[in-house]
């Protein structure tokens, strides 16, 4: 099976072209390709397909074999590689996901995609359609204990379910071990990504994300927006921000009046590759 091997700011996917491989079982190789021993090594597989309905059909899953609705990382460098491997001519394309059609605007230098902007939707704030299990119209600052402590959370699906919590400091924080306690909290009836996130002014935010299936990686898409709308409507940051990550910075801008969130990010090509399916 050829491959190629892509990060969006250190949240990295082993992506394989399914217009020309065919996979059989993408759970089980993602288990395997995730390896950071035995495999390849990356935070999950990503299968770039043929669409009825958009330009592209992106699939996913984790490291843990689960399938993904949605990554804002992954989806950016399916747009570099369809378009550095010239499988479209077109600076804007639509991809297919199981969080909706997403529309991207590619930036172009030298015959290469350097930057992608990404449609990401509108975020979804309704507890039941995140889903957590919550009262009221939406989940904004509300008390969740976690292991023995208390926390405050505010929730956003960005096609898939994130609790953001806020904290005075990230830096330090021991995610292997209180990470594992809000992705499986009763709370979350299909698990939670949870984003850690420190706000350094009104248009700064450190944070580090807890992704469900895959553990602490290097950055997060959808949590980066989960984390700029969170902000937003706890009165912390303007309408448009910068999201510090592990790996890099992503530009986040939730426009209100369209109510869409807009994420602009660089995507890169590692390596490529060949690999034996046992």
């Amino acid at each position: 099976m050829k491959f190629t091997k892509m990060h969006g700011i250190g949240n990295d996917y082993v992506y394989i072209n399914c217009f020309e491989e065919k996979i059989d079982n993408p759970s089980e190789v993602s288990k395997m390709v995730s390896d950071r021993h035995f495999g390849i090594g990356s935070d999950g597989l990503i299968l770039i397909k043929p669409s009825k309905v958009a330009d592209f059909q992106m699939e996913m899953y984790n490291a843990d074999g689960s399938q993904g609705e949605m990554c804002g990382n992954g989806i950016r460098c399916v747009a570099k590689y369809v378009y550095d491997y010239k499988l479209t001519d077109k600076t804007s394309i639509s991809v297919e996901t199981l969080a909706g059609i997403k529309q991207l605007e590619l930036t172009v230098e030298n015959d290469k995609a350097v930057l992608v902007k990404v449609n990401m939707g509108s975020p979804e704030l309704n507890p039941a359609k995140i889903p957590v299990v919550a009262d009221g119209e939406s989940v904004i600052a509300a008390p969740i204990e976690v292991d023995g402590k208390n926390y405050n959370m505010t929730c956003v699906s960005m096609g898939n379910p994130h609790a953001v919590i806020y904290m005075d400091n990230v830096k330090d924080l021991d995610l292997e071990k209180i990470g594992p306690g809000f992705e499986n909290h009763e709370r979350f009836p299909k698990r939670i990504n949870t984003e850690f996130a420190k706000v350094i002014d009104r248009e700064t935010i450190d944070m580090r994300v807890w992704e469900r299936g895959s553990g602490e990686t290097l950055a997060c898409g959808t949590g980066a927006c989960a984390t700029a709308v969170a902000s937003i409507l706890n009165g912390l940051t303007e309408d448009k921000v910068t999201v510090r990550l592990l790996g890099g910075d992503l530009m986040v801008e939730w426009n209100r009046s369209e109510n869409k969130v807009y994420m602009t990010g660089p995507a890169t090509i590692v390596f490529e590759g060949e690999i034996a399916l046992s």
